[in-house]
């Protein structure tokens, strides 16, 4: 079975493969194509990549190339995991955004919107020649803002892309471990968007053991969101947000951290991978010993401006493995090769299941995959205070998705000034003209 990556030179790649090293079933994948734009940043990961291999007499064989086509061309699976613009446009984006006082991070509010608008383009490309080149083959998008991507795809490709985020993993599998429940078999009944979802119960043998977490503050202070959102509030919600909406409940002491700051994530993580990559220039460098050191200290600041604004302290030693993404694909990529069944959290569009939303609406819950790819399950309604915001966040995906496909100012400025996170028509003007005057990528806005 043959995959290939778009995106194959960033940073988090060698997740991906670690997990396909540990799956040795009949029909595995056995062809792994690495496609990027930076030739650099290929050759780099292909060293990762090596070293994990050595050893492993039926490692999947790589190949790189930076030819789209090439790369999209025969495969069953593709995974899009592209970065328009680089981390310097996520460093713009989030200094743009900053200068106007409202919140530039990647996936939500102003930063967000740029980084959809910038992205959205180029991933309606792929979609249609894997539309073209491989009609059979399943996209998995990984790329962000990953709701609002996988539907941009979906009109080309309909249910043959699914979105994936290891945010809600990562969060079932904290509750499941501090109510004593095995996360790989526990139910997590959790309904939103991509990043902007709550868990509203965990079942473990059949009974809702959530009522129990939330009851006792002790227990939800060792979970991260439980240090992050304060156990007052998560008992008022009556569930646990998604650590993403922390944005939202504390926007302003998250934005006040962040300007505060010496460097933004973006910039921290910009300046971090360039000294990753430019180590893997040396020859000697020790591949998979630099990228694991690099890893570890990745995922030990990770929201660390929110855990700082909320006084959670540092994160906790369990938080610091990776949320699961690359399990989730391998599990994905398994039921739908051999029927396999597996229940999954991914990014599909609606259907029936959110009945404020459209069916072509891409939402974010739990679903049955089979060969015929993934089916939402029916869930309870959400509670209104989530239901606005749902509905309001979608509102806003909709109008980035006509503006990436109109080239329309106008309309670009009023994606920005419908975000909830962002207070005046005048303010989204200068968020338009900003990051215009910044990213050669929206040019096309007129």
């Amino acid at each position: 079975m043959r995959l290939t990556v778009l995106g194959g030179g960033g940073f988090r790649l060698p997740l991906v493969y670690g997990a396909l090293l540990g799956d040795h079933a009949e029909g595995r994948v056995t062809d792994v194509v690495l496609h990027d734009v930076d030739s650099a940043r290929l050759t780099a990961i292909a060293r990762v990549l090596a070293d994990q291999a050595a050893g492993v007499a039926d490692a999947p064989r790589v190949t790189v190339t930076t030819d789209l086509d090439e790369a999209i061309r025969g495969a069953d699976f593709v995974f899009s995991a592209i970065r328009v613009g680089g981390l310097e446009g996520r460093a713009a984006d989030e200094r743009v955004a900053l200068a106007e006082g409202v919140l530039g991070q990647e996936t939500v509010g102003a930063g967000g919107i740029a980084y959809g608008l910038r992205t959205v383009p180029v991933a309606v490309d792929i979609a249609r020649r894997v539309a073209r080149l491989a009609p059979d083959a399943w996209v998995i998008n990984f790329t962000n803002p990953a709701g609002l991507v996988t539907e941009a795809m979906a009109r080309h490709l309909g249910d043959r892309v699914i979105g994936i985020c290891d945010s809600p993993v990562g969060l079932g599998r904290r509750v499941a471990r501090v109510l004593g429940g095995d996360p790989g078999t526990a139910f997590i009944d959790y309904v939103g968007l991509n990043h902007l979802g709550w868990l509203r119960g965990l079942r473990i043998d059949g009974r809702d053991q959530l009522p129990r977490l939330l009851a006792d503050p002790a227990l939800l202070g060792s979970i991260e969101e439980g240090r992050l959102f304060g156990a007052q509030w998560l008992r008022s919600l009556g569930s646990i947000p998604n650590e993403y909406l922390h944005y939202y409940y504390f926007n302003r002491e998250t934005v006040r951290a962040y300007r505060e700051a010496e460097r933004t994530r973006g910039a921290f993580l910009r300046d971090q991978q360039a000294g990753f990559y430019a180590e893997m220039e040396k020859p000697g460098a020790p591949a998979l010993a630099t990228w694991d050191r690099t890893r570890a200290e990745r995922e030990a600041t990770y929201m660390a401006h929110n855990r700082e604004a909320a006084g959670a302290g540092e994160r906790a030693f369990e938080d610091l493995e990776s949320g699961g993404y690359e399990k989730v694909a391998l599990a994905l990529m398994r039921a739908i090769a051999h029927d396999s069944r597996a229940t999954l959290i991914l990014n599909v569009r609606n259907g029936t299941t959110l009945s404020v939303l459209e069916a072509d609406a891409v939402i974010e819950v739990p679903c049955l995959v089979d060969a015929n790819g993934a089916h939402p399950v029916a869930v309870a309604p959400l509670p209104y205070h989530a239901t606005a915001l749902v509905c309001a966040v979608k509102g806003v995906e909709r109008e980035v998705l006509a503006a990436a496909e109109s080239g329309s100012r106008t309309t670009a400025v009023k994606a920005f000034a419908l975000h909830p996170l962002v207070d005046s028509v005048t303010v989204a003007r200068r968020l338009v003209d900003g990051y215009v005057d910044v990213h050669p990528g929206l040019a096309y806005l007129r």
